[in-house]
C-alpha cells in the first residue's frame, strides 16, 4: 500500500493529492497521490527501491518545463528532482545534478570561464530533463556538452553512461529507451573568456524574449522540427496564431508555443496540440510529432 510509505520514510516529507498545476510551466494538470522532493540521490534510490520492491507506480520529473500533465493527474507517487541542485566546476569540467535549473548550469560554466554551453543559457529546463530529451537551442544541443551521467535504474540501481552509451539522438537519450532517472551529468567544456561568453549568452536571451512568450505559461517549444520544415512556419502559415480551445492558444508570438491564456485544463492543451496537428497534415501533409511530454491520467 502506499500509504505505508509516510512511516517508511519518516525523513521526507510527503504531500498527498498534491495538485501537480502548482509544478508545471503550463499551471496545469491533475493531482498527484503522493507527491516528495528527495534532496539526496541516496533518498532516490531508497525510493525507486521500495516503488520497485512494492510495485507502486513511480514518476519522476524534473522542472515540468517541457511536461503535460494530464487533468486526471497521476496515481502512485511523483518524485520532483528540483531539490538537488548542486553545480560544481572544476577544471575543464562541470557537473550538476539532475534538479539543478540548466540556465544555472550555464552561468556556473561562464564564471569558470568555461565556453560550450552557451546555447543552453535561457532554456528552462532542470539538467536531468535536458539530458533525457537532448535539448537543443540555436544550434547546440546538450549532447555536444555532456561526456557522462549518473543515472538510477528503477530496482535502484546506480550506473554511470559515458556519452556513446547515452546514445543521443534528436530530442533523444537512451534514458528514455530505459526508463532511468538521470541524477547528475557532467560537462566537459573548453577555456574561454568570461566576457565574450555572457556576451553571447545576452545575444542569445535578447533573441529568445524577441520571439518566443516568455510571459505567459507555456510548455515550451510543442513539436519536433519536421524534417525540411520549420514548425512554427507551417502553423503560422495554417493560420492558427491566436487558434484558442477553452484557455489555451496558439502563440501570436511565436506558432511553436501554446500559452495559457485563461485558465487552460491540460486538456485545452491536448485538444488544442490534436487540432494544430490535423490542421498541418491537412494543409501541408506534414505529421506533427509532439516534443513536450504528455504524461498522467485523463479526467474521468
Amino acid at each position: 500500500m502506499i500509504e505505508n510509505i509516510v512511516t517508511e520514510f519518516p525523513n521526507e516529507t510527503f504531500l498527498k493529492d498534491e495538485p501537480l498545476s502548482r509544478y508545471t510551466h503550463t499551471k496545469t494538470g491533475g493531482n498527484a497521490d503522493y507527491l516528495v522532493l528527495p534532496k539526496t540521490s541516496d533518498a532516490v534510490q531508497a525510493l525507486l527501491k521500495y516503488t520497485y520492491e512494492n510495485t507502486i507506480p513511480v514518476t519522476v520529473i524534473g522542472n515540468a518545463s517541457n511536461l503535460i500533465v494530464r487533468d486526471g493527474g497521476i496515481r502512485g507517487l511523483v518524485i520532483i528532482l528540483t531539490q538537488m541542485a548542486k553545480i560544481e566546476a572544476t577544471g575543464l569540467t562541470v557537473t550538476a545534478d539532475a534538479g539543478a535549473s540548466l540556465i544555472e548550469t550555464t552561468k556556473h560554466a561562464q564564471a569558470a570561464s568555461l565556453t560550450g554551453l552557451e546555447f543552453a543559457a535561457g532554456i528552462p529546463g532542470s539538467v536531468g530533463g535536458a539530458v533525457f530529451m537532448n535539448a537543443g537551442a540555436y544550434g547546440g544541443e546538450i549532447s555536444h556538452a555532456v561526456t557522462s551521467a549518473t543515472v538510477l535504474t528503477r530496482a535502484g540501481e546506480f550506473k554511470t553512461l559515458n556519452h556513446d552509451e547515452l546514445d543521443f539522438g534528436y530530442r533523444h537519450s537512451s534514458i528514455q529507451d530505459d526508463d532511468e532517472v538521470v541524477i547528475s551529468a557532467t560537462f566537459t567544456l573548453e577555456k574561454g573568456d568570461a566576457q565574450a561568453i555572457q556576451a553571447q549568452m545576452d545575444d542569445l536571451n535578447a533573441k529568445r524574449a524577441a520571439k518566443q512568450p516568455l510571459l505567459l505559461p507555456s510548455c515550451g517549444s510543442v513539436f519536433k522540427r519536421p524534417v525540411g520544415h520549420f514548425t512554427g512556419k507551417l502553423i503560422q502559415e495554417a493560420g492558427l496564431p491566436g487558434y484558442q480551445m477553452g484557455g489555451a492558444a496558439v502563440s501570436l508570438k511565436h506558432a511553436g508555443f501554446i500559452v495559457n491564456v485563461n485558465h487552460a485544463t491540460a486538456t485545452d492543451y491536448i485538444d488544442l496540440i490534436h487540432h494544430i496537428q490535423s490542421v498541418v497534415k491537412a494543409k501541408f501533409g506534414v505529421e506533427l510529432e509532439t516534443e513536450v511530454r504528455i504524461i498522467g491520467e485523463a479526467k474521468s
